[in-house]
């Protein structure tokens, strides 16, 4: 049988990275751990599980270079590459021991299920979060240009169908504050960087379009309450991005003698979409025209 590698960077995880590794326990052949200079006891707590601790600068922008730096580190056939919010489910461990021996596939990805200010969500962009992490080593890296990106391998990939869990955000203060010190600030360069340009009417247009995106498109509403409030702070995640690049472009100002009449424009287009998601997604099929077309439709065609 192969051997696997798990991989886990870590920064002041004193919380959360027991369970992480117990989690890897059994079907890890060696559990390597990179410490992004954690000032807690991470390091202590990693000790009663694994020799081969790295310690590794601390990138908050670019958190995936000490995890290709720990796979460099890593001797296994396969590599399996694990967040400390991260617990393999003892069904994702049982798929993984039994794929191990197949030598097509050089990648693996399997749905995420996000827990999230105590709440299992089941929609919007929290599910099924689909992750590529399990790989062949020398065959996958992370890209390393910011913090919301994919593993990226030079093969063949295919889907396990057991769960990842991600302990995700237990408070909104952990929720703001990697917003704003991890990953708006990485987006918002990147975004400079790709040659693209913001104009007035996206400080509209990005946090309403995530909104009606998440709660409506991708259901959202279906988590309720957990559903709406996380539809909102995403929709403000968007907004942090446009002023963060704004204020990169130096704070510049929208001369028009019609600003009001611009906002009121710009903002009943985005209310006229809002309206015809909710009309679309929620509204009973009874009292919606187009859904009555629709079910005739299927009918006929059955």
């Amino acid at each position: 049988m192969s051997s696997l590698s798990v991989v886990l960077s870590v920064h002041n995880e004193e919380k959360l990275i027991k369970d992480a590794l117990l989690s890897v326990k059994e079907i890890a052949s060696e559990i390597i751990v990179i410490d992004n200079e954690s000032t807690d006891n991470t390091v202590k707590i990693c000790q009663k599980y694994t020799s081969k601790i790295f310690s590794h600068k601390n990138y908050p922008l670019i958190l995936n270079k000490s995890k290709n730096y720990g796979f460099s580190k890593a001797s296994g056939d396969w590599i399996l590459s694990l967040d400390a919010d991260e617990r393999v489910s003892p069904e994702l461990a049982k798929e993984i021991s039994e794929i191990l021996t197949n030598n097509e596939i050089v990648g693996y990805w399997f749905p995420r299920k996000n827990i999230v200010f105590g709440k299992a969500l089941e929609h919007g962009i929290w599910y099924p979060d689909k992750q590529l992490r399990l790989f062949k080593k020398g065959h996958g890296k992370f890209p390393e240009k910011h913090n919301h990106e994919y593993l990226q391998v030079d093969g063949e990939t295919a889907d396990l169908k057991s769960h990842l869990i991600h302990e995700n955000y237990q408070t909104i203060s952990q929720f703001v504050n990697k917003l704003n010190n991890s990953y708006t600030g990485s987006e918002a360069e990147n975004f400079i960087e790709s040659g693209k340009k913001i104009y007035w009417y996206d400080a509209i247009r990005m946090p309403t379009s995530d909104f009606i995106l998440n709660f409506f498109r991708r259901q959202s509403y279906k988590d309720g309450l957990h559903g709406l409030v996380l539809s909102l702070l995403q929709a403000f995640y968007a907004l942090i991005v446009f002023a963060k690049v704004w204020e990169q472009q130096k704070f510049w100002e929208y001369n028009s003698k019609n600003f009001t009449r611009d906002v009121k424009k710009e903002l009943r287009l985005k209310f006229n979409e809002f309206y015809w998601w909710y009309a679309h997604e929620i509204t009973p099929w009874f009292l919606n025209p187009k859904k009555i077309f629709k079910k005739i439709i299927n009918r006929t065609l059955v």
